[in-house]
């Protein structure tokens, strides 16, 4: 091994060289998955916040809908009430016509 100033072989050197390259590395690794992390959290924050305005169109319609059935149903009885109302005058006048 040759010897270097300060006792440090050339594969000391060598080693060193190697240990601050994969600590850049490991460095620059790590940030990229922070930032693929974050790109991935704001992509989930999007998501959800879109799943929130659909679920709540969804239930905004759910209530029309229901609102709907309802008027449809009270304007069905009333159409029913209407119609036995209008049978029973008709067998009224029929028994009193006999």
């Amino acid at each position: 091994m040759n010897a270097q100033a300060g006792g440090e072989s050339t594969l000391d050197l060598a080693i060193r060289r190697l240990e601050r390259a994969l600590a850049v590395l490991e460095q620059r690794l790590a940030d990229r998955v922070a930032r693929a992390g974050a790109e991935a959290g704001g992509l989930f924050d999007q998501d959800r916040a879109k799943l929130a305005v659909e679920l709540d169109q969804a239930r905004a319609r759910e209530r029309e809908l229901e609102e709907a059935g309802a008027a449809a149903s009270a304007a069905l009885g009333k159409a029913i009430a209407e119609i036995k109302a209008t049978l029973g005058q008709t067998a009224a006048r029929s028994v009193e016509e006999a």
